[in-house]
């Protein structure tokens, strides 16, 4: 007798629009489980602002158990003016930035992709950045924003801010092994972001990948300074396949390929580490259109694309979801934040239902 294979989802709703888009990308999951024969149990979880409303914190203990014995976690969004005002300890991000700790997610993935139909939302030339398709693995839990000693202090009268740049070897090697194993699923090119010709820490970093790369011989590797890879993603960003760095050149370089490719509403990401990832989109909560039924829900869609890839293997259903997508842009379907002029405007929950008809009809 045949056992459906169950995969256990952690799912932390969260504030605004949160709600509405995780909904919405459940009912694309339910779909999917159909589709391959596999079965996705939810529970739910509070996290950010409801939690603080509910239980006093924006990381109930409850959540982080929740998430412990889960296979993977499907975040919607945290935050809003609600709780601007609160201590920043109390506040709906520390939630955020606590579970990443507590469940060591040391590296973030964020994809990068212009989709045909929106190449036109792009600052770049249509030629330069048609094709681009790379996905940015930052290390997630060192570098300067974690390292000791840090704070201003007084000094000869003067007050002087200090910040350590500072990454084990052991740190570095699981981000950049994370990165490779990435690669051999995409199109085998691994380019290593660092500043090795100034800083310690960048030539320990480019020693590492070296290393690690002897593990990998059939990823091709190039090694770029961060200053020269900042000006490449203008330049060339279809060139780039997998780019692997630290927490600092990774937080600004995802965020420049994002906005090279123009559609920030539509960025996935995940956060994961040896045990435990936890997916989410890279928008934030949009308290402004909470409730009105219009939120784009393609971030969070595709974030659980990632969850299908990167947790549980099904290689083909995440490429199914966004071919399902393209199809769904192809035939002019936009949400407010993507709509340009002679398409055809919808809401959350008609753009969710076409991504369904979509992926119903791919998949015969």
């Amino acid at each position: 007798m045949d056992f459906m294979k169950t995969y256990k989802i952690a799912v932390l709703k969260g504030d605004g629009i949160g709600p509405e888009i995780v909904d919405a990308t459940l009912r694309v999951l339910d779909v999917v489980a159909e589709l391959f024969g596999v079965d996705f149990s939810y529970e739910e979880g509070l996290i950010g602002g409801r939690a603080i409303d509910e239980k006093g914190t924006p990381l109930p203990e409850e959540t982080l158990e929740l998430c412990k014995r889960s296979d993977a976690v499907l975040l919607g969004a945290v935050g809003g003016p609600k709780w601007d005002n609160l201590p920043t300890d109390k506040r709906p991000e520390k939630g955020l930035l606590r579970i990443r700790k507590e469940l060591d997610l040391y590296a973030n993935l964020r994809p990068a992709k212009v989709w045909d139909p929106l190449i036109e939302s792009s600052p770049l030339k249509e030629e330069v950045v048609k094709g681009t398709d790379m996905i940015v693995v930052r290390e997630l839990t060192g570098d300067v924003y974690y390292g000791e000693p840090r704070g201003i202090f007084q000094e000869n009268g003067k007050r002087v801010g200090v910040n350590t740049m500072k990454y084990t070897e052991d740190e570095i090697r699981r981000v950049v092994r994370k990165a490779f194993e990435i690669a051999l699923k995409r199109k085998k090119k691994l380019t290593s972001v660092d500043k090795s010709n100034v800083l310690e820490v960048s030539a320990l970093w480019r020693d590492i990948v070296e290393e690690e790369k002897k593990n990998f011989p059939e990823v091709e590797v190039e090694h770029l300074y961060v200053d020269n890879c900042a000006m490449q993603l203008v330049r060339r960003p279809n060139s780039f396949d997998v780019i692997v760095t630290g927490n600092i050149f990774g937080d600004i370089l995802s965020d420049e390929a994002g906005v090279v490719v123009g559609s920030l509403g539509m960025l996935p990401s995940a956060s994961v580490g040896d045990r435990y990832a936890l997916y989410e989109p890279v928008h934030g909560s949009a308290p402004d259109i909470a409730g009105k039924g219009i939120a784009n829900p393609i971030a969070t869609i595709l974030s659980a694309g990632m969850m299908l890839k990167y947790s549980f293997n099904m290689d083909e259903a995440s490429a199914l979801i966004e071919k399902a997508i393209d199809e769904t842009l192809k035939q002019g379907y936009r949400t407010p934040d993507i709509y340009s002029e002679g398409a055809k405007k919808v809401g959350t929950q008609e753009m969710t239902e076409k991504i369904i008809e979509n992926l119903r009809r791919l998949a015969k």
